[in-house]
Order: structure tokens, then sequence, then C-alpha cells
């Protein structure tokens, strides 16, 4: 990229360039300081001081993110999701106040003037990294422009780290005192103590993602103890509830949130997307009935899950996926459920493929029954005979 890194971009097909010389969309990006880690979709650089943005974009939804220059190292990563059209041009402008990329509102005129100075501004203008553009969008490929407005922050960034404010103002001897608090300074006598006496924070209005919320109770109101039982071990009713709440109209839509905080997460290193989209997938793999009434739905989940854990690096596995031995337990239990009599036929076969490419790759076993689906074994007092 021009006044980037230096490192060289893979070659492009000829066919491929001048098609999205033609139909690609523009990106200029004005005032980034030299050395802030700037990046679209997959790839990311350090800028140097010629860069003024991206050409030759492919049209449609793309996630732009930056991280500040810092002394020893990048500062948290900021990103806003832009939906380009076949030959756009959008123009974004650094705020070195708030150390992120602002979408100004921009007059039609300037942005004519901008389009006609574009040949002065391509030696300034770094192509699209296309090596990397399928990865994208299997990545992104239920994501459209309406559902990234539904789900991105009123704010329209993307932090790594929450913005977040006390929830109750603390900074004066009175303030503390008004909530029976001690002064600042006052020596703590337990670690407990130390703890209470930090303030509560909550996230800043606007700047969170606005993901489905996912229901607490797991069943119908009213429900006996055995259908509370059964909706703990199929998760069915919560999973339609938030269906017919969020998307009643396309279910696939769940399948677009999954992929937007799984991007959110792997690319925006938003920690909170990790959680939501770990919280959707055992929503949707431990949903035994559902998987007879969806079958597209459950037949998108496992292309959408194929390439999201092929994208995730090997040792990333320790870190994270695999802490509790969350992401093999559940699959172990969606794997189990499809097998039912009926669910349908087509699904079942791609659910054996997937299973057999994850053992093959990982080495997963999802052979053994999972934990929480074994018998429990009950033991009775000496000389107790069951009924």
């Amino acid at each position: 990229m021009a006044g980037g890194s230096g490192r060289a971009a893979a070659p492009m097909e000829p066919e491929v360039a001048k098609r999205l010389f033609l139909e690609g969309a523009t990106l200029v990006i004005l005032d980034v300081p030299e050395g802030t880690e700037f990046g679209i979709d997959y790839e990311s650089w350090r800028v140097g001081p010629r860069f003024r943005g991206v050409k030759m974009i492919p049209p449609g939804v793309h996630y732009v993110h930056c991280s500040a220059a810092e002394p020893s190292q990048a500062g948290p990563r900021t990103g806003l999701f832009l939906s380009l059209a076949p030959r756009g041009l959008v123009m974004l402008r650094w705020d070195k106040d708030q150390e992120r990329l602002e979408r100004p509102s921009t007059p039609q005129a300037q942005l004519d003037a901008l389009r006609a100075g574009l040949p002065r501004l391509d030696a300034h203008l770094g192509p699209y990294p296309h090596a990397t553009l399928k990865k994208w969008v299997a990545l992104t490929s239920l994501l459209s422009q309406a559902q990234v407005e539904q789900l991105q922050p009123l704010s329209g960034h993307i932090c790594s780290f929450p913005e977040v404010l006390p929830v109750l103002p603390l900074a004066s001897t009175q303030d503390r005192a008004r909530h029976n608090l001690p002064p600042w300074g006052t020596e703590c006598k337990t670690y407990q103590e130390g703890l209470a006496r930090l303030p509560q924070m909550r996230v800043r209005a606007g700047t969170e993602i606005r993901f489905s919320p996912l229901p607490r109770r797991l069943y119908p109101e009213g429900a006996s103890p055995a259908e509370v039982t059964r909706h703990m071990l199929d998760l069915s009713y919560a999973l339609e509830a938030v269906l017919s709440r969020r998307y009643p109209a396309d279910p696939q839509g769940l399948l677009a949130e999954l992929q937007f905080a799984f991007v959110c997460f792997l690319i925006g290193n938003v920690y909170d997307a990790f959680e939501h989209w770990k919280q959707l997938l055992n929503l949707l793999c431990r949903a035994e009935d559902a998987m007879t009434k969806f079958p597209d739905l459950y037949s998108s989940l496992i292309s959408v899950l194929y390439h999201q854990l092929n994208e995730i690096p090997a040792d990333f596995f320790v870190d994270i996926v695999s802490q509790d031995n969350f992401l093999t337990s559940t699959l172990q239990v969606f794997f189990s459920y499809i097998c039912s009599p009926t669910v349908d036929r087509a699904l079942k076969r791609k659910a054996e493929k997937f299973k057999g490419h994850l053992t093959k790759k990982f080495k997963w076993d999802f052979e053994e029954e999972p934990e929480d689906c074994a018998p429990v074994v009950v033991e009775l007092p000496e000389g107790v005979v069951p009924e």
C-alpha cells in the first residue's frame, strides 16, 4: 500500500484489476498521522507520510479499522463498517482528539470536486488487498448494509475497549460522603474493602453494539417442572423467542449477527463480541427441535462455522476458544442432536462432513457422549429397592 509498511502486495490478475479499476469504490482518508496502524477488512499496515486512502475496493460491506501510534505499541483498535457502492467514493478524516476515523458530512459538490481530483491522488492510494478478499467475503456472506446498521453502535464506532462512565459521581470528598464512602486516600483494611471502593462503571450510551438480547428464562411462563427440564435441555423455545423478536421474517438474520459478532472479535478485538458469539452458538447448537423445523438455517450455520473456524489461528484455541472446552462440548451436543430421525437427510450428510473436517483438522473427538448428556447415576441406600 502506498505510504504503508512497505510490505509487497500480492499481484492481482489483469482482468480482476481492470474490473476493480472500473467498478471498484475509493476510500479517501485525510490527516492520518504517520505510523498509525490502518486496516481494511482482513489486512492492516503502518501508514507512511504519503498515505491518502484505498482504491479499487470491491462493492459491498467492509470494515475499516485503525490504532493510534503509541511509543511502544499500537493503541486500542477502533473501526467502522462501510457499505460501498460500485464506483462509490467515501471520505474519512482522522480525529486527533478521539484518535479514530470519522465520516464527516460531505456536500455533494465537495465529493464531485474530490472525484475530479482522484487522478492526482492516485499515487497516494493503495490498492485493496484482493488476495484476502475471498476470506472476507466468506466471513461476511450474510451481512447486508441494513443488518450492519441494525447491529452497530449508534455512534457508528466499534472500539476494542468499551467506553465507560462511573455510575455515581464520586470525584470529590463530598460526593463520597453522600454515598457513605470514605474519602479518597483512606487506607483499606482488607482486599474486599478495596474492591468495594472501586467505582461502578457503565458503558457510555450509544457506544454498545446492539446485539439481540438473549432470554434469561429458557422456558415459557407457567411451565411445569417436567417442561422446565425439557426446555433446559432443548433450547428451541429460547431460540425461537429470539427469532420471533428480532428476525421474524428471516431466521438467517441471526446467522448474520453471528458473523457480525465474529468479525468484531477476530478483527475488531472486541472481547464482548466473542462472548455474544459463544452465547448465540450455544443457543443454536442445543436446540434439538429447531433443527427439524429450520433445516435451511442449520445448513447455513454449518457453512458459517466452517469458514469461521478455518480463519482462527491454531494457537488461538489454546488461549480462548478451548477455554472450559466450550467449543468442542457445544459442537458435540450439536452433532448428537442432529442425528435425530426427524432431521433432514441432506442436513445430516452436511453435518457428518463438517464433523469429519473438524476431526481431521483439529483432532477433536466427537464420538464420546457429552458430559451434560450422560445419564445421572443415583446411589441408593443399602436395602432400598427402586420402584
